[in-house]
């Protein structure tokens, strides 16, 4: 296994603890380091071991913090700044691995649904699932991880939207979504927290959906992010279609950035498309992304594999990526004469937005007590960083030439105390409220149906986030 210091050498940290975990801002199309105000590209990867199975069972990867110790230790050989995590259970506690991350150098991207009952929105009927119920789980997931100033970004759904149907039902409820977690954020929250949406990357609504959650005066999005798989084994800026997407999205004007990519159908994957991300071919429209995925899944797409005494064996591909991340700059420059378009408050006609039903009546929030009085804060306690984190695990890690790696202790890169945070939100308006619509507006414009008929867990089109990431979206590649 390559040992790097390149992360650590991006960070200026060779000599020591000389930087903090700041908070992450937006400004334009772009992120920034809150104190600094240097942009900030995302550099990192995907995280749920044990996929949906081990969210059915219980687990939480943020909670175990002998695993956490093993895999930020492998984090930080890998090079990455971000991970993102599909699914968190707010009822445990999450300091301990919030705080190695922290000290790490190491953000989060968190999505708020878990494919469990009353946790996810049916993306064909939604109505059936919009409840109080799904308001207070996303509303605690976002209330205990708004404590951690490692907290990037929470994301409103994954792929909910990715087919006629859903492209018909679903909108104006994703719409919704974030219009609630804005309000709650305004009332409950003390930092601006962007919110965004994850897009299953089809050329029938690539660009409507987009606009459609970027634009108007309530439940516009705050960033967008692609799951694409285009670029396949080896290819071209131009052959794989990354021009394309960045010509459909030069006037686009919120931070975009890839939450999925990784094609596996040309194997070993040599990461070629990490050089062009983080290029000034991408700079000035991309914020960088997140590689599908860190652990060994049944997709295949896995950079480690988790045995079943819970060992890490790292796989070639997990060397490669490293290689083609520490070739990349250690601060991307954004090309002169970039744009900086202003969102649109005015919304495009519903005509204009072809392939999805654009349907501007959003439904009532189900959850409103809860954006005036918050979640029970007995039950979902707000994370904080802990003193004296556990930096070494007990579980073997084997390289990948099958040689057991004995020094496994994370680095401390960055500070990570925190000033008392206080009570109340924002008292800013981001694009929050209440709803002006009925209870079943709905793009189908019909509220009736059996609830339970496709919300079951075991369904990917039932979940606002993805387990099934990466075979939608790989079929439309060969569009490009």
């Amino acid at each position: 296994m390559r040992f790097t210091v390149a992360f650590l050498g991006a960070l200026g940290l060779l000599g020591g603890v000389t930087t903090a975990i700041n908070t992450i801002e937006l400004k334009g199309r772009h992120f920034i380091d809150s104190v600094t105000k240097k942009e900030f590209f995302i550099k990192g990867v995907d995280y749920q071991p044990g996929g949906a199975a081990n969210v059915e069972k219980g687990g939480d990867p943020l909670t175990d913090a002998d695993k956490c110790a093993r895999d930020v230790f492998l984090f930080q050989q890998l090079g990455i700044n971000t991970i993102r995590v599909y699914s968190v259970d707010p009822t445990q506690d999450h300091n301990e691995c919030m705080t190695i991350l922290a000290a790490a150098g190491i953000y989060l991207v968190l999505d708020v649904n878990t494919p469990l009952e009353h946790q996810h929105l049916n993306n064909e009927e939604p109505w059936t699932t919009y409840t109080s119920m799904y308001s207070e789980h996303i509303f605690s997931v976002m209330h205990v991880f708004s404590g951690y100033d490692n907290t990037l970004a929470f994301l409103a759904g994954n792929e909910v939207i990715f087919d006629p149907t859903s492209a018909k039902a679903s909108p104006n409820y994703v719409k919704a979504v974030v219009r609630d977690m804005k309000a709650y954020i305004t009332n409950q929250i003390h930092r601006r927290i962007p919110v965004g949406y994850s897009n299953a990357d089809d050329l029938r609504f690539r660009t409507a959906l987009a606009a459609y959650l970027e634009c108007g005066d309530t439940g516009y999005i705050d960033f967008w992010g692609v799951n694409s798989y285009q670029w396949c084994g080896k290819n071209t800026f131009t052959g794989s279609g990354y021009d394309k997407l960045v010509e459909d999205y030069k006037d686009y004007s919120l931070p975009i950035f890839f939450t999925e990519y990784g094609c596996n159908e040309v194997r070993p994957r040599i990461w070629q498309e990490v050089d062009a991300l983080y290029s000034e071919k991408m700079t000035g429209v991309f914020s960088g992304g997140l590689v599908y995925e860190f652990t060994q899944e049944p997709n295949d797409y896995g950079l480690v594999n988790i045995t079943k005494d819970e060992d890490a064996v790292i796989l070639k591909e997990f060397d490669s990526l490293g290689d083609a991340f520490e070739k990349t700059p250690k601060e991307p420059t954004i090309p002169s004469g970039s744009s900086n378009p202003t969102r649109p408050v005015d919304c495009p006609a519903a005509s204009k937005l072809t392939g999805i039903t654009a349907n501007f009546t959003l439904p009532t929030t189900q959850g409103a007590e809860y954006i005036k009085s918050g979640v029970d804060k007995t039950k979902f306690v707000k994370g904080k960083f802990v003193t004296g984190p556990k930096f070494t695990t007990t579980h073997k890690i084997t390289d990948s030439e099958g040689k057991e790696i004995t020094e496994k202790t994370v680095k401390e890169v960055a500070t990570y105390t925190q000033s008392d945070i206080p009570d109340g939100g924002i008292g800013i308006n981001i694009g929050g409220g209440t709803g002006t619509g009925s209870d079943s507006a709905s793009g189908s414009g019909s509220s009736s149906g059996d609830s339970t008929k496709k919300n079951g867990a075991g369904s990917a089109k039932s979940m606002t986030f993805g387990w099934s990431l990466g075979l939608i979206t790989i079929g439309f590649a060969a569009l490009l």
